[in-house]
């Protein structure tokens, strides 16, 4: 049976084409991260270390210091957990240009607390040198990969696999969130999975009169977007983060301290994993259960508002599922 060709895959075999020094390793997940296709089209390029993230870290420090440009890929939970000492001594200390690709965090990955990223962001944002970067989309996915070209050093970029929406027509910039909507009745910073429901929302905000300021967040280290702190500083009622991630340690942290370094006296409300462990469940269903969700957004607005807004599910904007197709748009990557 011929095998679909999936975006991290097609985009990963494109990006390899014409750069011998990038190579790709798996932990025994060449399937569950989608790199068959790198291994069908360059198999001297292509490492199995078996599950042994440990070593497979270690390997790709040595190979970056021979001037390859390894791109690590297992599970995210695994990327960070058992491994972290190796994140630190083989690849952040010598600032290797290593790519630690991690897939399905948090309550992308069914399969419950062992294999759900809660907390990656806020560990990896304390290792010096480490870029981290998170996709929201097909368009996310794709671009990464050029834009990665720029940094030296290591970066841990959280992805999403299989077919994915189509959510932006331009590509993602290092330190640069972009804007969906603007207003200055509040400012939603979503990033990864969440600003779909974002999306939704903002749409129905719009609708019940609500002027909203809508970033979607692809950098989360470094983090100095002049344009997003400048939105905050203009909201009449604050700024609400939503992600995919532990409310302690990412997005939402992230905005706290830069806020807290800028003086900016706004209210911050935080939309995320109540620092707590989840049950296994599919995306739809984990967002709903843990108030990841377009209603649980409408719901935090109005608490920020003071102001009951009627806006049921029902009323809310459909699913963006526009899957990865060449003529949605001419990215160019």
């Amino acid at each position: 049976m011929e095998r679909k060709t999936l975006v991290y895959d097609k985009a990963i075999v494109a990006y390899a084409k014409d750069r011998p020094e990038v190579i790709a390793m798996s932990a025994d997940l060449s399937g569950g991260c989608e790199v068959r296709g790198f291994l069908d089209n360059y198999p001297d390029r292509f490492y199995s270390l078996g599950i042994a993230e440990q070593n497979m870290h270690s390997f790709a420090g040595g190979m970056a210091m021979e001037g390859f440009v390894p791109f690590i890929h297992t599970f995210a939970v695994f990327i960070y957990r058992r491994s972290l000492d190796m994140v630190h001594m083989s690849i952040a200390h010598p600032n290797s240009k290593v790519r630690l690709v991690g897939s399905v965090p948090g309550i992308t990955s069914p399969a419950g607390a062992t294999h759900q990223a809660i907390d990656d962001i806020g560990v990896m944002r304390t290792v010096p040198n480490m870029t981290i970067i998170e996709c929201g989309d097909a368009t996310d996915v794709e671009s990464f990969f050029e834009m990665s070209d720029s940094i030296d050093g290591p970066i841990y970029v959280r992805v999403l696999r299989g077919e994915l929406p189509v959510l932006f027509n331009t590509p993602m910039q290092l330190n640069k969130s972009r804007q969906l909507s603007d207003g200055d009745d509040i400012v939603i910073l979503s990033s990864g999975v969440c600003t779909e429901e974002a999306i939704r929302a903002v749409d129905s905000l719009k609708k019940a009169g609500v002027s909203v300021h809508h970033r979607h967040v692809t950098c989360l280290k470094p983090f100095e977007d002049v344009e997003l702190m400048n939105a905050i500083k203009k909201s009449k009622n604050g700024v609400i983060t939503m992600e995919n991630h532990n409310v302690l340690g990412g997005l939402g942290s992230i905005v706290a301290d830069k806020m807290a370094e800028e003086g900016i006296g706004k209210k911050l409300y935080k939309i995320g994993i109540n620092d707590e462990y989840m049950h296994g469940g599919s995306k739809l269903y984990l967002m709903k259960r843990y108030g990841l969700d377009a209603i649980s957004l409408i719901k935090k607005v109005e608490v920020a508002l003071n102001k009951t807004l009627n806006i049921t599910e029902d009323m809310l904007a459909a699913f963006h599922f526009e899957l990865e197709n060449e003529e949605t748009r001419s990215l160019g990557v």
